[in-house]
């Protein structure tokens, strides 16, 4: 029994070693440095942040995105996810719309940004698109907009949502959709009832690892915005590659990160609550 809690100790060694040396001691780095001022220890970047209007501006920009980017990756997510669980047949077709799905995850995504900067440019496909089909009279200005960024980020972080919404749809006996059929129970009731609620935790993965990606996205932003369009990942930069203000650069990563955090408690909160 204690060899093998020996053992166990040991393999726990490295990965609790890493957490600490990547993940933990920077932390502590940064907030430490958040609170560094002039002359000691304060909240004079907090209090800078927080009861100033810019920068509730940037915060709010920065959520109004990371949540309509999560919102459009669930609502477009789920359908993509049962198609390929639920609709599909052929199991090598099935493979090759999963490699479809997951081939964009190993371009860069800076790659992918300038991709979306040459289609969503003003004479790029898209706009090419639009006026042919009439929609438009003039090309539409993407580039430099919070739209922009938008269709940028859902593109990059869709991927993720179709893979834990499927990996929860393939986990749902049919026992349990036929049986609410023998009972009475239409389409739609049984998906209400049955379907969604057990791939809800699926759907929430998926909606908080896009959330969490989205809210501390930098490249596309910066690249689609074109300076036009601040996100809170983007000043936070500014003060360490260009400012050089790595306590105000500090305060607001960790403002970033309690706002991030606090927002994903309270919308698990709310799922668990509705769950009773």
């Amino acid at each position: 029994m204690f060899t093998s809690r020996l053992s166990l100790l040991w393999l726990l060694i490295l990965p609790i070693s890493m957490f600490f040396a990547f993940f933990l001691i920077p932390l502590s780095v940064v907030l430490l440095a958040s609170f560094t001022v002039e002359g000691g220890v304060g909240f004079d970047h907090y209090i800078r942040i927080l009861f100033d209007s810019y920068h509730w501006s940037v915060i709010f920009v920065t959520f109004q995105l990371a949540i309509l980017v999560t919102l459009i990756c669930v609502v477009l997510g789920y359908p993509l996810a049962w198609y390929l669980v639920r609709i599909i047949e052929w199991r090598s077709w099935r493979r090759i719309c999963v490699i479809l799905i997951i081939l964009p995850l190993f371009t860069s995504n800076i790659v992918r940004s300038f991709g979306w900067m040459v289609l969503l440019g003003r004479t790029g496909l898209v706009n090419d698109g639009l006026m042919w089909m009439h929609l438009v009279d003039r090309p539409v200005r993407f580039l430099g907009t919070e739209l922009g960024i938008l269709i940028g980020l859902v593109y990059i972080l869709l991927p993720f949502t179709v893979l834990t919404i499927g990996n929860a749809l393939g986990r749902v006996q049919p026992n349990l959709e036929n049986a609410a059929r023998d009972l009475g129970a239409g389409p739609l009731r049984t998906f209400s009832s049955i379907t969604f609620p057990l791939t809800l935790p699926g759907v929430m993965a998926g909606a908080i690892l896009v959330f969490s990606m989205a809210i501390s996205a930098y490249v596309t932003p910066a690249l689609l915005s074109g300076g036009k369009v601040t996100v809170l990942a983007i000043l936070a930069f500014q003060q360490y590659s260009t400012v050089f203000d790595f306590n105000y650069g500090g305060a607001l990563s960790i403002t970033l990160l309690v706002f991030t955090l606090s927002l994903i408690g309270l919308s698990s909160w709310i799922v668990r609550l509705g769950g009773k």
